[in-house]
């Protein structure tokens, strides 16, 4: 029943639509005419004026024609750079970039799904629960659209976003993730005059990630410094330094640890950088942000909705199995407001390259699990 040429043309349709994140707006407005031809209840949240971009949340709601717990179904509207100018290129079996930019299957794969399966259910006049549509703005600007979606809005209590790569996995865990931020404040001095009048942040900030446990942790944890900013001029003792950095973990316990381990690091090399000047005492300090940036996602096989796609998948005779993630999506900030949300592939590979490319069978068969997902349910 999934109509693949025309799911297809849609998804090359949008994909050449700009839309890097807070620049929404024109596909934001595509999707509004094209929900709305579906009968859909549509309306576009003020997270976009919060954020400072174009458009908010684009939400929409299907009654249900059955009775039934309502459905959840989300994808995001803004795309990395390069993103400017897409020219999809079709071959047999995939959709591609044309080498210079991103194709952005991420996430318009999702978006191109949800449109096929609302269609399908219109058309052919399939008894379903309701169904609630979430497009969301600034995913990968760190999931800020979702964060600032109305979630007291939604009815919706088990949903899926369709936001990750193989067709074949149900993503049910993800992690937790801190944002960093450690500042150290030295003493300037000149380099070549007087160095032993100063103290250097810069190399405060180099003993403190010397002793630093980063990268693969265990196997719930990472951790990564991937920002650093400081000082003014060669012949100057720089005074202050910036780190940015974040850390992972599948174990909110390891994940605190962690964290506070990166930031002790900080402090004790600090503590070794003192300097007597004009008859006191200077010494080198950090100032240190600690920022949730998402919660984890953790749904067990028991969930509701992971029970609905393993069984329309059973009864289809394809393979999905539920697995864990290293990412973070929209999927976390919605489990953290105490809904119940799997992230499934859509078919989308090499995101975030100029050698993006979508598989077309797994594409095809994403809309016929979330298509019999709805009908089963």
């Amino acid at each position: 029943m999934i109509q693949s040429d025309r799911m297809i043309k849609t998804f090359v349709e949008l994909v050449q639509i700009d839309s890097l994140s807070r620049e929404e707006g024109e596909v934001a407005e595509r999707l509004v005419r094209e929900l709305k031809s579906l009968e859909a209840d549509v309306r576009v949240d003020d997270a976009g004026t919060q954020v400072g971009g174009n458009t908010g949340n684009v939400i929409a709601a299907f009654p249900g024609t059955k009775a039934g717990q309502p459905v959840l179904l989300s994808a995001h509207m803004d795309t990395v750079v390069p993103g400017r100018g897409i020219q999809p290129i079709r071959e047999a079996d995939r959709i591609r970039t044309d080498g210079t930019t991103i194709l952005g299957g991420d996430d318009k794969s999702g978006i191109a799904i949800i449109l096929e399966v609302l269609t399908v259910l219109k058309e052919r006049k399939i008894p379903h629960p309701p169904v609630e549509v979430v497009f969301t703005i600034c995913e990968e600007a760190g999931l800020i659209g979702a964060k600032h979606l109305e979630i007291g809005s939604l009815q919706s209590r088990h949903g899926l976003v369709l936001d990750s790569c193989p067709a074949d996995s149900l993503f049910t865990r993800g992690p937790a993730a801190d944002k960093l931020e450690f500042t150290v404040h030295g003493s300037a001095a000149h380099a070549g005059v007087c160095p032993e009048e100063g103290i250097s942040a810069i190399q405060v900030a180099a003993e403190a990630i010397a002793h630093m446990r980063l990268g693969r942790i265990d196997a719930e944890t990472t951790a990564n410094l991937g920002l650093i900013e400081g000082g003014s001029a060669v012949n100057i003792v720089p005074d202050r330094v910036v780190v940015q950095g974040e850390a992972r973990s599948h174990d909110e316990v390891r994940l605190a640890a962690q964290s506070s381990h990166m930031a002790d690091c900080f402090r004790e090399a600090a503590k070794t950088h003192r300097i007597m000047k004009n008859g006191r005492e200077i010494h080198a300090t950090v100032d240190v942000k600690i920022t949730r940036d998402y919660p984890r996602m953790n749904l067990g096989e028991d969930a509701p909705v992971v029970k609905w796609v393993l069984a329309a998948a059973k009864k289809m005779g394809v393979q999905i199995a539920c697995r864990k993630t290293g990412g973070g999506c929209d999927a976390n900030i919605l489990n953290g407001h105490g809904l119940n949300v799997a992230n499934l592939g859509t078919g989308m590979r090499e995101i975030h390259t100029v050698n993006e490319y979508l598989l077309l069978n797994e594409f095809e068969q994403t809309a016929r699990v979330v298509l019999e997902m709805l009908r089963g349910q």
